[in-house]
Order: structure tokens, then sequence, then C-alpha cells
């Protein structure tokens, strides 16, 4: 499995940390951050499928709505492409909150999340991810996202987030 984030530090750290907690050596994580906008981390995660044909499975974009104009490209783009893609409307830090509280109500930006997270976790730093802090509570966090979006089009509803579906398959695989 090739996961290719859209941010250099947090969604990767989150997701290593996972990919080290399950253990499983029958799958085969391969994480890496590229910080840029959703279509070019989709070109970017096709390239990089492409260099390495037979090695990967599956091949999933993760990135945040934010303020990108071009989060419904990038959707369909990796849909012709063949790429999963697990998107967090707005940022990865509603994932992240999600294994602690429900959070149903529109979230303008990462600045609006952010205090709801630091009730949860104190001291919050995108760039040093602890996933101990996250770990017993996975699957809480998927039921929770779930609940927000089974429908697979998290970049058109906010709040939601498809990390569920992909760390559901990390689990699963």
């Amino acid at each position: 499995m090739l996961i290719v984030c859209g941010s250099k530090e947090t969604e990767r750290q989150y997701l290593q940390g996972l990919r080290d907690h399950l253990r499983n050596p029958a799958v085969s994580v391969v994480v890496r951050g590229k910080a840029c906008s959703p279509t070019q981390l989709v070109a970017y995660a096709r390239v990089q499928r492409d260099l390495n044909r037979d090695g990967y499975d599956e091949v999933w974009c993760v990135f945040d709505v934010d303020e990108y104009p071009d989060v419904a490209e990038a959707a369909l783009a990796a849909r012709r492409a063949g790429i999963e893609i697990a998107v967090s409307n707005p940022c990865f830090e509603l994932w992240l909150l999600l294994h602690f509280a429900d959070q149903r109500g529109h979230v303008d930006s990462y600045r609006k999340l952010l205090p709801l997270l630091l009730k949860h976790v104190p001291g919050y730093d995108k760039t040093k991810v602890d996933f101990a802090k996250y770990r017993d509570c996975v699957p809480e966090a998927g039921e929770r996202a779930r609940g927000l979006d089974p429908s697979g089009v998290e970049h058109e509803r906010n709040p939601s987030t498809g990390v569920w579906r992909l760390t559901g398959r990390m689990v699963d695989s």
C-alpha cells in the first residue's frame, strides 16, 4: 500500500504510527509526505505507482480541503487513475478530534477546529503527532467519521473525513 500525504508531517506521522502499531507482516505500507495542492499530490502518487507497477496493491492520497480550489478536480483525477482518496474537510485535525468526540457542526478552518482538539490533546503540535495519544480510540474515530459522511465524497461536506476508510484498509489487510 502506498499512501501519499498532502502535508510533510501531520498525516504522515499519524499513519506511520498506525502502521507501526499494527505490526502486520503481511502488509507493507509506504507513507510519503509531499506538501502541495491536491491535484499535484494525485499526479505525484500516480507517477510513484507507475514507477513501481507491481509494488502496490493500493495507492491512497490523503489531503485536506482547507482553502484549495482544486479538491474536486483532484478527486476526479484520482478516480480516473484508480487512486483512492481520504479527504478531510476542513482538515486532518478533524480526524484527530473524532478520536475523542463527535463533531457534527460546520467548522470553517483549521484555526476554528484547533481549540476543539486542544481540549482533548493539550499542547497539540501538528509537527509532532504522537500516535500513542490516539491509538486506543481509532475504532471510535472510524465510527464517528463514518457517521458524518459514508458516501465517499467528503470534499463536498463539512465536517467530514474519509480517513476511516484508509485506516480500515490498513487494519483489515
